[in-house]
Order: structure tokens, then sequence, then C-alpha cells
């Protein structure tokens, strides 16, 4: 009957954004339009990267496996939020909170890596261009792409195995729409400092260390910018980053917001609110960003529906 050491909490509670009964409807016709808004936009560039061969470059390689990543992270909270606001089955296992925390972390911390490997590629296209496609080969590619999700993945499994230790003798009620670490740990009845130890230590190895190869990245990037001649190139080589920079910017400064936040009661709703534009928003604007500020993306697209058109 217990699903920890020494743990007597069997399943939890989520309250959810809000239990005003009036909203559930609303709220569920929101966040429905914005999830099924997520799976399309991220789809459309997983198949448009695919079957495009004018994408069938680095860049758009590691672009599709963000995508992937954005329709994870959504499909992992989103359902469960729904079903919420619809039926209101706001009730979850503490073995299936455990893997939704777990999964949830592992996607972002995934997606750290991959932010970074992005930023590594921009400057490698645009220091020496000429051997672009000899240095970000094919295997490179996808040994970078691999090493993200592992250590995403691996980072994560550390903090789901500490989590599992610890024992929750109640309450029972999240006041979250989602099962989060911060939530999570204050509600034990064991003493958690090796997990906030922990927790401390690797997040702030990846989150470090993906930021520095980022701000590096772009400390190179600038550099030859400016080295550049013609306005018009300078233009054109740094308007291949905008698009990045701008994913950057959103997903990590949402992040920083929840993590400097004060985790009390009288932040609780404002910590909810930033992790539904960080986990629900940011999923769906990526494909935006991309899609709205890239030509190549652009016209691979006309392309695709233009031969499809003259299919029929």
């Amino acid at each position: 009957m217990k699903p920890g050491n020494g743990s007597f909490v069997t399943e939890f509670i989520l309250l959810g954004l809000t239990n005003e009964p009036d909203l559930q409807v609303a709220l569920f016709l929101l966040f429905l339009s914005v999830y099924v808004f997520t799976l399309l936009g991220n789809m459309s560039i997983l198949v448009i990267v695919w079957f495009s061969t004018l994408l069938h470059m680095p860049m758009y390689f590691f672009l599709a496996q963000l995508s992937f990543v954005d329709i994870s992270l959504s499909t992992v909270l989103s359902p469960k939020m729904l079903a919420g606001f619809l039926i209101g089955e706001r009730k979850i296992s503490f073995s299936s909170c455990i893997a939704q925390t777990y999964l949830f972390s592992a996607c972002a911390s995934t997606e750290f890596c991959l932010l970074a490997v992005m930023a590594y590629d921009r400057y490698v296209a645009i220091s020496n261009p000429l051997l672009y496609t000899v240095k970000m080969n094919k295997h490179l590619c996808i040994r970078l792409a691999i090493g993200s999700y592992i250590g995403g993945f691996l980072h994560s499994l550390i903090h789901a195995i500490c989590l599992y230790r610890l024992s929750f003798c109640g309450p029972d009620l999240i006041n979250h729409f989602a099962c989060d670490y911060p939530v999570l740990v204050n509600l034990s009845c064991t003493d958690f400092f090796l997990n906030d130890l922990l927790r401390f230590v690797f997040a702030g190895i990846l989150v470090a260390g993906s930021l520095f190869v980022i701000v590096i990245s772009y400390f190179q990037i600038a550099k030859a910018i400016l080295r550049i001649r013609t306005t018009s190139g300078r233009r054109r080589a740094a308007s291949t980053c905008i698009s990045h920079f701008t994913c950057v910017f959103l997903f990590y400064g949402s992040c920083l917001i929840m993590e400097v936040m004060p985790n009390t009661k009288d932040s609780e709703e404002k910590i909810k609110v930033v992790a539904v534009i960080h986990a629900i928003l940011i999923p769906a604007l990526n494909p935006v960003i991309y899609s709205l500020r890239n030509n190549e993306v652009k016209e691979a697209l006309r392309k695709m529906l233009f031969k499809q058109n003259c299919s029929w």
C-alpha cells in the first residue's frame, strides 16, 4: 500500500489553475486549442523538415528535434490538465505523479541541451560557412542529438529516484495543474535536504553549462558578424540567429523566473501562471517563431503545398 519507503499517501489531488466552476469550460476550450495548435505546429515542422530537401541541413535537423521535444513536453502535462477542466478528474496516483515529474523534467532538460547545440550550430555556420556541412556532418549531428536526450533523461532520473525515496504522510493536495518538484518536496514529511542539494548541483551544472555554451557561441557569432564587410551580409547572418535567440530568451527566462520566485503560499498562483507560459505556451510558440522568421521554412512549405495542389 506504500508507494515509497514509509509513505502513506497513495494518490494526490491536483487543484488545477482555478476552482471557479464557471471558468472550467472556457479554460478547457482555451487550453485544448493551445494543445492542438502545439501538436499541429510542431508536427508541421517535423513533416516539412523530413520531406523537403531544402531543409536537409543540420540547423533544421536540430529544429525537428526541438519540435519533437516540445510535443512531448506539452503532451506530458496537457491531457491531465484538460481532463481536470472537462470532467473534474484531478486525482493522480503517487507513481503517476513521480512519472509526470520525471518526464516533464526530462523533456525540459533535453530542451536546454538542444538549445545549446543549436547555438553551437549557428556559430559554426556563421564563423566558417564554407566548411559548415563538413564540420557539422551527419554523424556529429546525430551524436549531439542523442547526447542531448541522454543528458536530459539521466539528469531527471536522479531527481525522480530521490523523490521516490521521500515519505508523504499528507496533505495530499497539490496547488498546481501538474506534479512539480518544488510542490512535491514541500508535501513530504521527511527531510529533503539531500534532494534539494542534488537538484541544485545537477540542475546548476545542466543550466549553467548549456547557458555557457550559448553565451560563448553568440559571443563568437557577434565577432564573426562584425567581420562581415557588407551591411546586407551582416543582416543576413544575424537573421539566421534571431529565431533561436528568441526561443532561448523565452525558455530560459521563464525557467529563471520560476526558480527565483519564492516557493510560498503567496506566490503559488504566480508560479502556476509562469509554469503555463513555460510548459504550455512556449512549445506552441516555437514553430511560429521559426516559421515566421525563416524564409527557407516558408519556401519549403509553399513548395510542398503547391506540389500537393498540383497532384489533386
